[in-house]
C-alpha cells in the first residue's frame, strides 16, 4: 500500500474541495462575511445573487429550497458559535460528506461491489477516461423518470459530460441509499446544490483519485479507508496542536480532528487476539484456530493458586453462545479493531460449522458495536463493516442489516415537551417511569459530543422505552407546540439506541482510546472528568482505562493502548489503587 500517494491525495483533496465549496457557496450569497439576500429582481421561482461580474448567478425551484436548507443549517450552528466559524463547519461539513462518498464508491467500483456492476468514476478499460457511467447510464441500476432520460440524452448531445456526470453520482449516490442508507443518505438538500466534481478535468478530485492511487490499493484491504480518514485530518489536527501551544483550550468540533489515530495492523491484531481470541479459546480449546493467530501469546506458568481460579473463570467460557458474546470499541474511529475483530469472529463461526454467508449476517446482527463521537468517523466504519461482510456474503447489502455503530448524538435541539405525544396505550404507572426515564435520558446527552463514550448512562427499561417511542400520537388539532413532534421521534430513536449500547456490559472491549492531556480539555470536559473520574482526571486515555473496565463484565476482557506513564506517575496514583489493589 503506498501511503505516501494516499497521504498526498487525502490532504490535497480536503483543501480542493473546501475551495470548490466555498466558492460554490459564495455564488449563491453565502460566504464567511454573511449571508446576502437575493437581488430585488427574484421572483418566488428564480433567485438571482450579486458576485461581482455583470450578470448574476441565478437558481430557481428546488436550488432555492437546498440553499433554504443551507441557510438554517448554517444558523443552526451559529446559535452555538460565532458567524464564521459556523460558516465553516459547514462547509467542511459538506466537503467531508462527499469525500466520504467518492472514496466509498471508488472502493465498491474496483471490487465490483457496486450493484449495478457498472463503473462510477472510472472505465473496465484502462485509456478510456470517460466513467462508464456516462457511457452506459441505462445499463446501470438506476430508475430514470421520463424528464431525467431527455435530460441525459440532451447533455449527451450538447456535450455537457460533467453536468451529466454530476447529475448521474448524485442518482447514484441517492440509489446506494437502500443498501447503504448511513452512509448514502438522500442528498436532496444543500450538499447536492455545493457538488462540484468533474471528471473532465485532470486536476480534479475525481481525476487524481483514479489515477493517483493504484487500485491493487483498495483492493488489499479496507484498511485503505481508515488511512484515508486519518491523512485527511492531517491539517485540522495541526491546527489544534497549534492551539494547544497557545493554551487554547479545545472544543468538542476539533475533539475528532485532536485525538484520531488510525491503529496499526499488527497492534490491532495483537489486542484482539489476546481478548476477543483468547477469550473464546480459553472456553474451546482449538489449536487449528488459534494457529491463525499470530500474536496471540500463550499464558506463562502460573501458581497453583491462580491457576484454580483461572479453571473456574475458564468453565463459564464453556458456557458462552457464540451468537451473544459482545465485542465492542467504544473509540472506533474509523473502525480498523472492528473489521479485524470481524475476522476474528469468523474464524470462530467456521470452526463451529456456520457458512461465511450465515456467519456474516451473525456477526453484523449480533456481535459487533462501536461508538465515536465524529460522524466522519462512524460513517466510514459503518462502510468498512459493511464491506467486509460483503467480502464473505456478496449478496449481504441486500440483506437489510444494520450494524450496531453509533456516532454519540446530543439532545440539545429535542424539544422535551414533545414526549406527551408518547405512549398513550401505557397505563398511567408506566408512562410515568417511562416518561422520568426518557427525560434523564435527555439530560445525560446534552452536550454528550463533548464527552463521548465516557458519558455514564443508567440501565433503563429499554424494550418499554422503545414501546414509548413507537406509541406515537398527536391528538387533536396540530399546534405550535407539535411542529417537529415526528423529527423529535427520529433523534429519540437514535438516543435509546445509543444509551442502551452504552448502558449495557461486554465480553470484550477493545480500544485506542484518545491522548488529551487535561490542560486541553473544554471547560465542560474538564469539569466532567473531575466529577466523574476523579481517579483518572489527568488524561483522556486514562479516563478511558476506567470507563472501559466499566464497559467490561465481570471475566471479560478489555485491551488498550495506553501511555506508559499512569504506571508510574504520582498523579495516577489512585486509578492504579483502583485497578490493582486488589490484586495481591
Amino acid at each position: 500500500m503506498n501511503k505516501t500517494a494516499i497521504k498526498n491525495f487525502a490532504v490535497w483533496a480536503r483543501r480542493k474541495l473546501i475551495s470548490e465549496i466555498t466558492y460554490k457557496a459564495g455564488l449563491i450569497g453565502i460566504n464567511d462575511k454573511g449571508i446576502s439576500q437575493p437581488l430585488s429582481i427574484s421572483t418566488g421561482n428564480i433567485q438571482f445573487f450579486d458576485i461581482g461580474t455583470g450578470n448574476p448567478n441565478e437558481i430557481s425551484d428546488h436550488e432555492i429550497k437546498q440553499r433554504n436548507a443551507l441557510v438554517k443549517r448554517i444558523k443552526e450552528k451559529e446559535s452555538t458559535s460565532d458567524y464564521k466559524t459556523a460558516f465553516q463547519f459547514v462547509i467542511e461539513e459538506v466537503a467531508y460528506t462527499w469525500f466520504n462518498r467518492l472514496i466509498a464508491i471508488r472502493f465498491m467500483e474496483v471490487n465490483d461491489y457496486l450493484p449495478s456492476r457498472i463503473r462510477v468514476l472510472s472505465s473496465e478499460i484502462p485509456e478510456k477516461s470517460e466513467p462508464d457511467m456516462v457511457t452506459t447510464p441505462f445499463d446501470t441500476d438506476m430508475e430514470f423518470s421520463a424528464y431525467e432520460s431527455d435530460q441525459i440524452l440532451q447533455l449527451k448531445q450538447v456535450n455537457k459530460l460533467d453536468e451529466l456526470f454530476r447529475m448521474l453520482f448524485i442518482k447514484q449516490c441517492n440509489k446506494l441509499n437502500e443498501v447503504l442508507p448511513m452512509l448514502f443518505e438522500k442528498t436532496a438538500d444543500y450538499t447536492e446544490l455545493l457538488l462540484t466534481i468533474s471528471f473532465t478535468d485532470s486536476d480534479g478530485i475525481v481525476s487524481h483519485l483514479v489515477n493517483d492511487i493504484e487500485e491493487e490499493d483498495f483492493t488489499e484491504a479496507v484498511e485503505i479507508i481508515g488511512w484515508m480518514y486519518q491523512y485527511y485530518n492531517t491539517e485540522p489536527k495541526s491546527e489544534v496542536f497549534s492551539l494547544l501551544k497557545e493554551k487554547i483550550k479545545i472544543t468538542k468540533e476539533r475533539i475528532p480532528a485532536a485525538t484520531q489515530l488510525f491503529t496499526p495492523d499488527w497492534i490491532v491484531r495483537y489486542m484482539v487476539e489476546n481478548s476477543l481470541g483468547r477469550l473464546w479459546y480459553e472456553g474451546h480449546p482449538n489449536d487449528n484456530l488459534k494457529s491463525e493467530w499470530k500474536y496471540y501469546i500463550d499464558e506463562t506458568e502460573q501458581e497453583e493458586i491462580v491457576k484454580k481460579e483461572l479453571e473456574k473463570i475458564r468453565k463459564e467460557y464453556t458456557d458462552f453462545s457464540l451468537e451473544e458474546i459482545k465485542f465492542i470499541d467504544p473509540c472506533m474511529g474509523s473502525g480498523h479493531i472492528l473489521v479485524y475483530a470481524f475476522d476474528v469472529l469468523m474464524q470462530i463461526y467456521q470452526s463451529q460449522g456456520y457458512t461465511q454467508r450465515d456467519a456474516a449476517s451473525a456477526i453484523v446482527e449480533n456481535n459487533l458495536y462501536g461508538l465515536d463521537i465524529d460522524d466522519r468517523a462512524y460513517q466510514l466504519t459503518y462502510f468498512a463493516v459493511m464491506m467486509k461482510a460483503r467480502k464473505y456474503d456478496r449478496r449481504f447489502l441486500m440483506r437489510g442489516c444494520t450494524p450496531k455503530l453509533f456516532s454519540i448524538k446530543e439532545s440539545n435541539d429535542i424539544n422535551k415537551s414533545h414526549l406527551q405525544y408518547f405512549g398513550h396505550s401505557l397505563i398511567q404507572k408506566e408512562r410515568n417511569i417511562v416518561v422520568q426515564q426518557m427525560e434523564c435520558l435527555l439530560d445525560s446527552f446534552y452536550d454528550a459530543k463533548e464527552y463521548g463514550s465516557i458519558l455514564n448512562i443508567d440501565n433503563c427499561n429499554w424494550e418499554l422505552l422503545r414501546y414509548f417511542i413507537e406509541d406515537f400520537q398527536i391528538r387533536g388539532q396540530i399546534s405550535l407546540e407539535s411542529i417537529d413532534a415526528e423529527d423529535s421521534q427520529e433523534k429519540l430513536r437514535e438516543i435509546i439506541a445509543i444509551g442502551e449500547a452504552m448502558a449495557q456490559k461486554y465480553d470484550v472491549v477493545v480500544t485506542n482510546p484518545p491522548y488529551m492531556g487535561s490542560s486541553g480539555m473544554g471547560l465542560k470536559l474538564s469539569k466532567y472528568v473531575k466529577k466523574f473520574y476523579p481517579d483518572s482526571k489527568s488524561d483522556f486515555f486514562s479516563v478511558f482505562i476506567e470507563r472501559c473496565a466499566k464497559y467490561t463484565k465481570i471475566n471479560g476482557y478489555y485491551s488498550m493502548i495506553t501511555q506508559p506513564s499512569f504506571l508510574a506517575l504520582s498523579s495516577f496514583e489512585k486509578l492504579r489503587e483502583k485497578m490493582f489493589g486488589n490484586c495481591s
